[in-house]
């Protein structure tokens, strides 16, 4: 008789990823998961408008981004930081304002390519779609997050039998002509895609304002592997990183690590939007968000300019966003003596040209909390003769003038329409990211 497979070993934090994951198929849908879980725990929401003043939890959330802190009772107007930032954006496929089109009697969706997408792995895969609608309300615009799985849309690859060289040569495509996914067959109204959004959110065609709408593979996130010990799921660059900075303060704050043990520093949650495309948005790292949150909440505690300032003096950051795991088909790729694995921990991400921003007391900050907490860590460098990508990292830094660390767990296929990393290393980041919250 065939072996039967040992059952999967436990893993809370991993099994709380993928439901993230498949509850998130947008950054705002993504926001609104971090936030039910901020709320469950007990913070509060504060509007923008709001003053941000008193000790415990609060957040303020911004469409695809989200701030989150919590503020202890014996913190002074002058009290420290330690902030971990990461993104809620990835690549993808977005639906264009005017999406309609009709070719040859298909039905057709434009949309564009968001981020540096691998988009051949968004071929032949069936689609939903999410993201958020602004409808005309009763008191003015309001806006409701819009979330169909069901398969909608599919980009059809052309058949074998008519590109002979494909395997040869590769699949090349035309992100203008060849990537617009089919959702039917006849004639197409200008209107149509708009009829079928206002139905999803239950309005009139007419109320329909805008939309920021995207495709999401609808393929669950799943354990892969002979012994269950990899996962396999869209969006974990970077909802992984989200994930574990959003678990790693909940811990540190039930534990009484940062916060109900009167310790002085202030725990801050950054979920920054539009990474993928160079973070200069209102919503993204470049932008003007977290420097706001922080300064109100100096200020919400009393404190002056000078207080801001010695705030931000005893300050850091770690910057979580997925790692590069070395690929076994692709060896020449890779620095040697840098290769990461998954499951062996998170990697601190190290550049010298500051594509990262980790430095020696940085990267020391990170692994003091990775040793307090039992994790394993591993150390990642980019081969020098193919350009490294960058983080929130180097902008947060620049921002706010802070020790800032890069650190992520190690990935395969990234930026791919579904991505593949380690089953224990969520575990390894929540744990590594709690210590450092609690100092």
């Amino acid at each position: 008789m065939p072996a039967v497979a040992a059952p999967a070993p436990a893993r809370p934090e991993t099994d709380g990823l993928l439901a993230f994951i498949a509850a998130a198929p947008s950054p705002y849908h993504a926001v609104a998961a971090a936030a039910e879980a901020l709320r469950a725990a007990g913070f509060e929401e504060v509007r923008a408008d709001e003053p941000f003043a008193g000790t415990g939890g609060r957040y303020l959330a911004a469409g695809g981004a989200l701030v989150a802190w919590w503020r202890p009772d014996g913190a002074g107007p002058d009290a420290g930081f330690r902030i971990v930032g990461a993104h809620t954006d990835s690549p993808n496929l977005r639906v264009k304002p005017q999406p309609d089109v009709a070719t040859a009697g298909w039905r057709q969706l434009g949309v564009d390519v968001y981020g540096g997408a691998l988009v051949n792995s968004w071929l032949d895969r069936d689609l939903g779609l999410s993201g958020r609608v602004v409808v005309r309300g009763a008191a003015g615009p309001e806006v409701r997050l819009l979330k169909v799985d069901r398969p909608l849309l599919r980009v059809p690859q052309l058949a074998i039998h008519l590109d002979r060289e494909v395997n040869e040569r590769g699949v090349v495509l035309d992100r203008q002509t060849q990537l617009r996914p089919v959702w039917g067959l006849g004639d197409t109204s200008p209107d149509g895609f708009r009829r079928f959004v206002a139905a999803e959110v239950c309005v009139d065609p007419r109320d329909v304002l805008a939309w920021d709408v995207m495709a999401h593979d609808l393929t669950p996130p799943a354990r892969l592997g002979a012994d269950a010990e990899l996962i396999a799921a869209a969006r974990l660059d970077n909802l992984s990183s989200c994930w574990s900075g959003l678990r790693g303060l909940l811990r540190a704050v039930d534990g009484g690590g940062n916060g109900r043990d009167g310790s002085a520093r202030v725990a801050v949650l950054a979920l920054f939007d539009h990474e993928e495309v160079g973070s200069d948005t209102a919503t993204g790292a470049s932008g003007p968000l977290l420097e706001s949150v922080l300064e109100r909440i100096v200020l919400g505690a009393g404190g002056s300019r000078d207080d801001w300032h010695r705030a931000l003096a005893r300050s850091s950051c770690v910057s979580a966003d997925m790692a590069h795991a070395v690929h076994p088909n692709y060896l020449d790729r890779y620095e040697p003596g840098h290769h990461v694995l998954p499951n062996r921990g998170p990697a601190v991400k190290v550049n010298v040209n500051q594509r990262y921003a980790t430095d020696a007391p940085s990267s020391a900050l990170f692994l003091d909390a990775c040793e307090r907490a039992g994790v394993p860590y591993q150390v990642y460098s980019h081969r020098s003769n193919l350009p490294c990508g960058s983080t929130i990292g180097p902008i947060t830094a620049t921002r706010l003038g802070i020790a800032t660390v890069d650190v992520g767990n190690p990935q395969l296929s990234m930026h791919s329409a579904r991505e593949l990393a380690g089953g224990d290393d969520t575990e390894h980041l929540v744990g590594a990211l709690e210590a450092y919250f609690s100092g």
